[in-house]
């Protein structure tokens, strides 16, 4: 993957301008989710980039106008697969930690969330309140600071947005849709309540 010096460098050289705590900040989140999900994809294990990383990549593809920053890095797996998860992770810096109902994968000696992998479960909800469980891992390939990586589709990433419902799950609702992602054949799919969500967002943006 790119450095961020490299990155400025080449920017510099091209005389463009560059918004540096969004670029620092998306090297840092790029850095920490390559150092899981290369070793995940070299031995198989099925996962997918699913959260406000997973918008921005998809945006950023679409339209990048309308990207914003995440403060996370989400990753969904099977539960079965956890302890595999876990013994990987282990071997490249990782180690496991579960808090206030959450499990993630803290990278090196820090405690700090910010170097944290989220981790959560296809078929299960994250909180009682969830319209819908996670769906199945179906990941697209594409590509982040030159990198592979595998992210969730755009229909599987609205329905869990609309599920959540939190407030940074409504401005990344609204990110895809400015950036023209949330087609028609996407929103007749949608479960009614669910729609009724996403049509709420539409006028109250």
């Amino acid at each position: 993957m790119q450095t961020f010096t490299e990155f400025l460098h080449e920017t510099a050289d091209r005389g463009e301008a560059v918004n540096l705590m969004f670029e620092q900040r998306l090297f840092d989140l790029a850095g920490i989710l390559h150092k899981i999900t290369s070793p995940l994809m070299a031995e198989r294990v099925p996962h997918e980039l699913i959260g406000g990383l997973a918008v921005l990549v998809h945006v950023e593809e679409a339209d990048p106008e309308h990207t914003t920053l995440t403060r996370d890095v989400d990753l969904m797996i099977q539960r079965a697969d956890l302890e595999r998860v876990t013994e990987i992770a282990a071997r490249h810096g990782f180690r496991f930690r579960h808090t206030a109902g959450l499990d993630m994968l803290l990278y090196g000696e820090t405690t700090s969330a910010r170097n944290a992998v989220h981790l959560l479960f296809s078929g299960e909800k994250v909180r009682p309140n969830q319209a819908t469980p996670n769906p199945p891992i179906r990941p697209e390939k594409k590509s982040l600071l030159g990198e592979e990586v595998f992210v969730i589709p755009v229909a599987d990433l609205v329905r869990m947005k609309l599920s959540a419902y939190r407030l940074k799950d409504c401005v990344h609702i609204q990110s895809m849709d400015a950036a023209g992602l949330i087609g028609a054949e996407i929103e007749e799919a949608l479960p009614e309540e669910l729609k009724a969500r996403l049509q709420h967002i539409r006028e109250t943006e």
